[in-house]
């Protein structure tokens, strides 16, 4: 997209009230992460493999098959990690180094704002922050460790490095488990001999087990073509295609908490059916309630049709914000009122436009040793 495509009655006068505000609060979501290049895992495309990423996002389904989750979870810390800060990261991080007032409240768990300089008391995660692991036992242990860049963060979970490697590590898995099947017939047979009876005509396989197997002889048959597409941010073979072979993770290779010694770690998000965190909330509940005027808020990627974060919305427009809702979709500027703004466009071109003219000409992200640079 063009900068000059933006309507040029509504940058000037957005312009005009930018130079003019002080309190400002943006809101952001999963489509300003898009521009950056990462699947937004929501609505109709949603989908990990064959499974629904909001199913992947839940305490019970860590309960149920940790190891899954991990890789899922794994698997986004990757290509996050491969994914840089776009402009618009680089021009709100830069805003809020300039103004004090500004404050930004954040639905993305990806690490590209951090990583793009945005000072950390102006960055409210509200959703957590996939770089972060805490102890499952939050509450009794209540481990935490902060901004963990670690790829993998154990071994089992590397991203194979292409589709023959994935194949291999699920034929080793299964070579193991057929190993372990064979002393257990030979135990058997042993133990039968021995009181007498008759000689098992069956063993017994684990549903692990069972469904490798399975998976295994269904992989063999698909085009190898198919194999081999796979997301530009991934470096090796792309899981998230069925086609692509992933092993079952037992337990005691999962990341482990070190404090207690006896629960899983697990990423440090906010999963469906949770609250928020706490001291997160306190602090942006505070900067709302002060009595000081809010001048504008920025609604970048996101739709804010979702509690609380269409609440926060409302709460600006009541403590005087104009609004500017900067999205792809169209549909998002339908509770705008004749005060408001939207540009409809890649955040990533229309956020440094729009603030231009108080934060400069701002360039491409580079990531240097000992910090970023990103004015140029």
């Amino acid at each position: 997209m063009d900068p000059s495509n933006i309507p040029t009655k509504d940058l000037e006068s957005f312009k005009e009230h930018l130079g003019r505000s002080k309190r400002i609060v943006a809101l952001l979501g999963a489509g300003l992460s898009a521009s950056s290049g990462l699947p937004t895992f929501r609505g109709a495309g949603g989908f990990w493999r064959t499974h629904d990423a909001t199913q992947l996002a839940t305490p019970n389904a860590f309960r149920s098959d940790p190891g899954l989750v991990w890789q899922f979870y794994s698997y986004r810390r990757h290509m996050a990690l491969n994914a840089s800060p776009n402009r618009a990261h680089l021009a709100l991080a830069e805003l809020a180094k300039r103004n004090p007032d500004f404050i930004t409240l954040s639905q993305n768990v990806d690490g590209l704002s951090p990583r793009a300089g945005h000072p950390a008391s102006q960055l409210k995660l509200l959703h957590g922050n996939l770089f972060d692991v805490k102890c499952w036992d939050e509450y009794r242990c209540g481990y935490i460790k902060e901004n963990d860049f670690t790829d993998p963060i154990v071994p089992v979970l590397a991203i194979p490095a292409d589709r023959l490697a994935a194949e291999a590590s699920l034929d080793k898995a299964k070579n193991k488990a057929q190993v372990s099947l064979t002393l257990e017939a030979a135990m058997a047979k042993k133990n039968a001999t021995i009181n007498g009876g008759a000689e098992p005509s069956t063993i017994h396989v684990s549903k692990d087990t069972s469904d490798d197997i399975k998976q295994q002889a269904n992989i063999s048959s698909q085009d190898k073509e198919i194999l081999a597409r796979k997301h530009p941010l991934i470096k090796g073979a792309d899981i998230a295609n069925i086609d692509i072979p992933i092993p079952t993770i037992k337990r005691e290779d999962l990341p482990q908490c070190p404090q207690c010694n006896k629960n899983l770690l697990r990423p440090g998000v906010v999963w469906f059916g949770e609250s928020l965190p706490e001291n997160t909330m306190n602090e942006v509940h505070e900067w709302f309630d002060t009595p000081e005027k809010i001048d504008l808020m920025l609604v970048i990627g996101t739709s804010a049709k979702v509690y609380p974060a269409a609440g926060y919305t409302e709460i600006a427009r009541k403590k005087g914000a104009r609004v500017a809702v900067i999205n792809m979709d169209k549909g998002d500027a339908q509770r705008l009122t004749k005060r408001d703004w939207f540009f409809e466009g890649d955040a990533a071109v229309i956020v440094p436009e729009l603030l231009k003219s108080v934060i400069g000409e701002i360039g491409e992200f580079k990531d240097k040793k000992g910090g970023v640079s990103a004015v140029e």
